[in-house]
């Protein structure tokens, strides 16, 4: 394979988002901070363990994803494909679509390209509407794992794709994005992991032309669970829509860390992650990055993350991050908001009659249905909001 293009071990510095505890700890150096500046490569020893002092490990409970800095000696988790016509197992290292838009940006990434010889590539062709889903069943037998998959939307093509995940793993996941010209993708990722897997996903996507692009990240499973989304929007009239639904109970750490390029004409993006929280130490973190680069005139976009705390000892870190290098803009805009119930809301429920249990209920739901009516399968709807009752079963003040 021929050596990719690494960046520096340090980016030069712009103008940056500044983290003074670091440059009280190293004076004169400010570190990178904003999303596109960050080192990326295919080498893992390009990035080194991460201390948990690095801007984007700093949330993240490093210790506890150590096994994931090294490659995997075994295969932790198996496939199933409901349509198995369309997914192939055969892309080894320089083979196209692989690396056509993917490099690591971290070195769980540049493990699980390293670990993957033979990428999976997932192809929708061109011009063809795929009417049900494609579900993607990932199931973890107990081991580690490193895993690419390339998924390609060819132009004008229509489809919806499910991963589902489930079992328990040490499982590092590099997804590849190519939505071409004029095509409409759906990809809805669900972690219904067990309480002791450790998921570390880094979804990198570009979406071309007048193109579509909708993705889903839902966390409710799993000890450790980390996707970072990577969307680019380069062609001219392109969308992007990411949203995010998450349910930490004890213990439990989800995270997401969003990154929104900007980088074609006239292009279109939405961002809303909704989380709730429950238990001693539950944590969430969001992370949202905007970039709306030089040429992207005319952008509309806007991020926004919403936090439910809903016991004591529950906690959620929302960071949004927008950046603007044009003055030629429709608009562009974000928020952030982590909070307990609404009283004003419980005690309106509860004057009519509903009990305090009951009302709590319906507030969480409320809160969340939001997102899981984006998800536009009646089916997994169904189950999500389910599960979501399953997770408020004995939730307290």
């Amino acid at each position: 394979m021929t050596a990719p293009t690494q960046a520096p071990a340090e980016a030069p510095h712009t103008n940056a988002h500044i983290d003074p505890a670091a440059q009280v700890a190293n004076a004169g150096f400010v570190p990178v901070q904003t999303r596109s500046e960050r080192p990326r490569s295919y080498d893992p020893e390009d990035f080194g363990a991460p201390t948990g002092r690095e801007v984007n490990w700093k949330h993240t409970p490093v210790a506890q994803l150590k096994p994931l800095f090294e490659t995997a000696s075994g295969q932790g988790v198996t496939y199933t494909v409901s349509h198995e016509q369309y997914f192939t197992s055969g892309l080894p290292f320089g083979t196209a679509p692989r690396g056509e838009f993917f490099v690591p940006e971290d070195v769980v990434s540049a493990v699980a390209w390293q670990g993957s010889a033979e990428a999976k590539h997932l192809s929708i062709p061109a011009d063809e509407e795929v009417a049900d889903p494609i579900v993607v069943q990932i199931d973890g037998v107990g081991g580690r794992a490193d895993d690419h998959l390339v998924i390609e939307a060819g132009r004008h093509s229509v489809a919806t794709v499910v991963l589902r995940h489930s079992g328990t793993a040490q499982y590092a996941q590099n997804l590849e994005i190519i939505v071409r010209d004029g095509a409409k993708l759906t990809l809805v990722s669900v972690q219904e992991w067990q309480d002791d897997a450790i998921h570390a996903a880094a979804h990198q996507a570009r979406v071309d032309r007048d193109a579509e692009f909708t993705h889903f990240v839902v966390s409710f499973g799993g000890g450790i669970v980390r996707v970072n989304p990577n969307v680019e929007l380069a062609g001219t009239g392109s969308h992007g829509y990411l949203y995010g639904l998450s349910f930490a109970d004890a213990g439990q750490h989800l995270e997401s860390q969003v990154y929104l390029h900007h980088k074609g004409a006239h292009t279109t993006g939405d961002v809303l992650y909704k989380g709730a929280l429950k238990g001693a130490s539950a944590h969430s973190v969001w992370i949202g990055d905007v970039l709306i680069g030089p040429d992207a005139v005319g952008t509309d976009s806007y991020e926004a993350n919403r936090n439910l705390v809903l016991t004591e000892g529950a906690r959620a870190d929302s960071i949004p991050n927008l950046e603007i290098e044009t003055g030629d803009i429709a608009g562009a805009g974000h928020a952030s908001a982590t909070g307990r119930f609404d009283d004003e809301q419980l005690f309106y429920l509860q004057a009519r009659g509903i009990t305090e249990e009951e009302a709590r209920r319906l507030v969480v739901l409320g809160f969340l249905t939001e997102v899981v009516q984006r998800i536009r399968i009646p089916s997994l709807q169904q189950e999500l909001l389910a599960a979501i009752d399953a997770e408020l079963a004995g939730v307290s003040a």
